[in-house]
């Protein structure tokens, strides 16, 4: 689907291995103070002083994770940046670094390597986080990438998933579910090219739902938002794997139960002519979805007033006690168990 642009092709063999970390790692900036050593040495050396130390991995593999059929490279190695700086921003954290590690087959030239850094290279500079080490190898089949993220925090600042209190107020940032149907808008122009390779999909209709699935940004602005606000949160998660399944993360952890109100969801009008068009459930998708990287959190009630008129945030439900259970409260006002329908890597 995705014409190669760059017919040139230089093995990665060619260059041996560090020859290969050279050429790819020759853009990287090292503009934290944190970062002491950066790329170059048997490791990273990093200095926090009193700031708490946030860490996360996330992994992506080929086939499971990403299509590269309609997934350019350069959108993967961006993305691929984002959903680990999202699990930071979730931990009200400031991402500072990463560790970049690719496994790629033979079948990836040198160029196709290029345009994946290029992507990781231009996520770097946009969330200011220095790439700091890593690794390369060869894999069997597909390409492998693992991202590390490291982060900052005073102490007091840190927000956990097992914060949330009855009565807590839960609220969302941006919009949700267009990351889904970005991709089931790709799946359908995929089988269309499988069947009609001369086929040229129009798809200016779908153009934000595309670049919610192929290149989503993490949150990073909303630790300084809340700040501002003088709001912290008393729990949070990012909304990658769908809303019902952070949801539920958040009331296990937390000990608690949650009404979830259908008619405050937000979501963008593209989405539900979207769903339409699909013959979806606009609301089912909502909530199951996944890989917005929004943030979902909670708050006391008590800062209602602080958030209420507040364009970046949506309050969508409130916390309750552990035995009321879990559940959405549809715009016919009645109440169904939430049921986590999102994405689960494991399942068969």
């Amino acid at each position: 689907m995705i014409e190669d642009k760059s017919p040139q092709r230089t093995s990665i063999a060619q260059l041996g291995e560090f020859g290969l970390i050279d050429h790819l790692t020759k853009n990287f900036e090292i503009n934290q103070p944190s970062t002491l050593k950066g790329i170059g040495d048997d490791a990273a050396v990093l200095d926090f002083k009193d700031k708490k130390v946030v860490v996360s991995t996330d992994l992506l593999i080929e086939g499971v994770h990403f299509d590269l059929a309609y997934m350019p490279l350069k959108h993967l190695g961006y993305k691929a940046v984002v959903v680990n700086v999202s699990d930071i921003c979730a931990m009200n954290a400031k991402p500072t670094q990463i560790t970049v590690s690719v496994a790629v087959s033979n079948r990836f030239p040198l160029e196709a390597l290029d345009e994946l850094f290029e992507g990781i290279t231009h996520a770097a500079r946009e969330y200011n986080v220095d790439v700091i080490g890593g690794d390369t190898t060869s894999s069997q089949k597909g390409l492998i990438i693992s991202i590390t993220a490291i982060g900052e925090a005073d102490a007091e600042e840190i927000v956990y998933r097992n914060g949330a209190k009855e009565t807590d107020l839960l609220v969302v940032t941006g919009d949700i579910g267009a990351a889904y149907m970005g991709l089931q808008v790709l799946e359908r122009e995929k089988q269309v090219f499988q069947v009609n390779p001369n086929s040229q999909p129009d798809l200016d209709a779908y153009t934000y739902l595309i670049e919610r699935q192929l290149k989503p940004e993490a949150r990073k602005d909303v630790r300084t938002l809340l700040h501002a606000l003088e709001i912290k949160p008393t729990s949070m998660i990012d909304i990658s794997d769908g809303l019902s399944s952070e949801i539920m993360h958040l009331c296990k952890q937390s000990k608690v139960g949650c009404n979830l109100y259908e008619d405050k969801l937000p979501i963008d009008p593209t989405f539900i002519n979207v769903c339409e068009e699909f013959n979806i459930d606009s609301t089912t998708v909502a909530i199951n979805g996944g890989e917005d990287y929004e943030l979902l959190f909670t708050i006391a009630m008590e800062d209602f007033e602080k958030i209420k008129a507040n364009p970046n945030f949506t309050i969508i439900g409130h916390m309750t006690q552990e035995s009321e259970g879990i559940h959405l409260v549809t715009r016919a006002n009645t109440k169904i168990a939430l049921k986590a329908r999102g994405w689960d890597a494991l399942s068969e």
